[in-house]
């Protein structure tokens, strides 16, 4: 029987475009003819694959005995990336740097001491130019060795050079390495419980950050010195929800990029993220004209194929293009209209299925949701909200759990289903029962939905109305803001008691926006 795509071996053979194939071929064929190389009649079975099937490759290549089938892999699998390796060496700086690094050991060993040297001071002129330090530091560090065994002759005058190279270089690295850190553990605090829940969660941010933080010299510092410290900067400023603060180091982040422009293409990756932090704050911030202006350049930049290299890059172009494109739908209230690209993005969903991590597929499936919601089709937002809620991956983002309970609860209530109703209550009730720490927004909401069946009729546009004064007083409390950055409860009560869409709501809305 089939055993899944899991196989690593064919799933990179799945992942090679037509040119790597053939650079592959040709990468077996340096050496002669590739006539009885058995790993090669595996790759040839594998890409005629569908699926992995261990019985169907055995019966496709008869000369491959079950017993060798392991031994094979293995070595396809390290042609393969060898293949790979001298493929996407023009594409990444650092595969070169290494490659010469080996080089310059060869000559080393050969004891070819000066050819060794003059390679090592080219890596390390081109590493300090590519703001890589650490390969920089390797050089150094196999520079010293050459210098202090052996009699070169041009070690007179350079040791001190050397050492302050070393010296210098350290520190640099050595900032960058704590300044990754805590830009990494920002970020997964981030991912774990979303935005600081009340005053404690905030001191607690607040003081791991500053006790964490370099003190860097700005004027001084690398390219990545710089990158990470805004980082950092970007991810504590979302989590206790400051976004001017946050705002204005999204943009330092993205200026980087702009300042120094051969890093858009050395560090493609990071370009993208720091476009889309921008889009998300200014989302956050209802900044409507800034936010269409950067939507516009991070557009600009995937329609340039010559960028769209890799396909971490089509990953991410893919991620951060749709959901922007439904947060600019959200912003202009125009809801049914975003539902034309759900078919295209469910699709390339799919396509790209194993490389998606959990935390992105919770956030598109509840801004499809959303997007069903606002549209005023409630049972397919419920269907998507269940997808959030039913992810196996449970315990990523429990604030974005929460609200999507909150929001089906809302559905429910919205369809009319009223026996399903029932049972989303006691469900909503059991969840919020086990959070840590439930905020005022989520008890108003549970508690009216919970009573509204118990209202005369003559009176729900006035429970309406109070629910709403009650939110809007709850949020002059920047903690408890937080639900409002996941579900606009306060444009849903609007359409209430106007009696019209939420779509027109936010229509009207969007004339206020900057």
């Amino acid at each position: 029987m089939p055993n899944g795509n899991t196989d690593p071996v064919f799933s990179l053979v799945n992942s090679l475009t037509r040119s790597e194939k053939r650079h592959f071929r040709l990468f077996c064929n340096r050496q002669g003819s590739t006539e009885g190389l058995k790993f090669l009649q595996l790759f040839d079975a594998l890409d005629n694959l569908e699926q992995y099937d261990e019985e169907r490759i055995l019966a496709q290549v008869p000369s491959i005995k079950k017993i060798q089938l392991a031994n094979l892999k293995a070595n396809l699998y390290r042609q393969l990336l060898s293949s790979l390796r001298v493929y996407q060496a023009h594409q990444n700086p650092d595969i070169q740097l290494h490659e010469q690094l080996d080089y310059a050991r060869v000559l080393y060993n050969k004891g070819f001491y000066q050819q060794s040297l003059k390679m090592l001071e080219k890596v390390k002129a081109a590493a300090q130019q590519a703001e890589m330090p650490h390969v920089a530091l390797i050089a150094i560090d196999f520079e010293k060795m050459i210098e202090s065994q052996y009699i070169t002759r041009s070690l007179q005058g350079h040791a001190e050079v050397l050492a302050a190279e070393a010296q210098d270089t350290v520190k640099h690295l050595g900032q960058l390495h704590e300044l990754s850190n805590l830009s990494l553990r920002m970020y997964g605090l981030y991912l774990k419980v979303g935005h600081a829940r009340n005053q404690e969660d905030n001191e607690e941010v607040t003081s791991f950050f500053r006790s964490n933080l370099v003190s860097l010299d700005l004027p001084e510092a690398g390219f990545f010195e710089k990158l990470y410290y805004y980082q950092a900067h970007v991810w504590y400023y979302t989590i206790v929800q400051d976004f001017k603060a946050c705002y204005r180091y999204a943009q330092k982040w993205v200026d980087l990029f702009e300042e120094t422009p051969a890093m858009k293409d050395a560090q493609t990756m990071l370009y993208i993220k720091g476009l889309h932090n921008l889009l998300a704050v200014l989302y956050n911030l209802l900044y409507y004209s800034k936010f269409m202006e950067v939507l516009k350049t991070l557009e600009e930049f995937a329609a340039d194929q010559d960028r769209r290299t890799t396909p971490n890059t089509e990953i991410l172009l893919f991620l951060h293009i749709y959901q922007h494109r439904i947060n600019a739908y959200f912003m202009e209230g125009r809801f049914t209209d975003g539902l034309a690209i759900v078919p295209e993005l469910l699709e390339d969903m799919h396509e790209y299925q194993r490389q998606l991590d959990p935390h992105r597929v919770l956030v598109l499936y509840y801004k499809i949701a959303s997007l069903y919601f606002g549209s005023g089709d409630n049972r397919r937002a419920i269907e998507y909200l269940d997808k959030v809620i039913h992810h196996r991956e449970g315990s990523l983002r429990e604030d974005l759990q929460c609200f999507a309970r909150i929001l089906r609860l809302i559905a429910y209530y919205e369809a009319g289903e009223d026996d399903g109703l029932e049972y989303q209550i006691r469900s909503v009730y059991h969840f919020l029962g086990k959070m840590n720490n439930q905020q005022q927004m989520q008890v108003e909401i549970f508690r009216f939905l919970r009573n509204l069946g118990n209202v005369e009729p003559t009176r729900v546009k006035e429970a309406f109305i109070n629910l709403k004064e009650k939110l809007i007083s709850i949020a002059d409390n920047p903690f408890e803001r937080r639900p409002f950055l996941y579900l606009d409860i306060i444009s849903w009560l609007e359409s209430k008691i106007e009696g019209v869409s939420v779509q027109d709501i936010m229509k009207r809305k969007v004339l206020q926006m900057k």
